[in-house]
């Protein structure tokens, strides 16, 4: 699948529930199904500053594809990592690099975020694209 139908695919899971709360626990279950980062993975640099709780996040290149793998020690935030890697995580870094992320605003998460939340998962996205333009420059 490419990002945009991973997108589009969660943007209609999203739509399926009519209360934040149920988008919310939809998050958490996200989370919850992310699968676990090594802990040598662990490390300050991987760590994505910009979000109140951690969050490390791991990327590799194979095949030409950029895998993700992350966690967070507080389980929303989790659950937005494991969102943005579901839809991005398998793709090649200049699809990743020109990905269209309105996703984000179609399923509503920044508004229904607290601002320290907003600004995680900005810093996330970044974090991401950062990645990406590291691994198609190294080629």
């Amino acid at each position: 699948m490419t990002i945009q139908e991973k997108a589009q695919k969660l943007v209609e899971e999203f739509n399926y529930f009519d209360d934040w709360m149920d988008k919310y626990n939809y998050i958490i279950e996200l989370g919850k199904s992310l699968p676990a980062i090594e802990d040598k993975f662990k490390t300050p640099d991987n760590t994505i500053s910009g979000c109140q709780s951690q969050v490390w996040l791991h990327a590799e290149l194979r095949d030409g594809k950029l895998l993700f793998t992350a966690d967070s020690d507080a389980i929303i935030t989790k659950g937005i990592i494991a969102l943005l890697i579901n839809v991005l995580s398998g793709a090649s870094p200049e699809d990743i690099l020109n990905a269209d992320m309105s996703f984000i605003d179609k399923i509503g998460l920044k508004e229904y975020l607290s601002p320290t939340r907003s600004n995680g998962l900005l810093s996330m996205v970044k974090q991401i694209k950062m990645y990406a333009y590291a691994f198609s420059v190294k080629k």
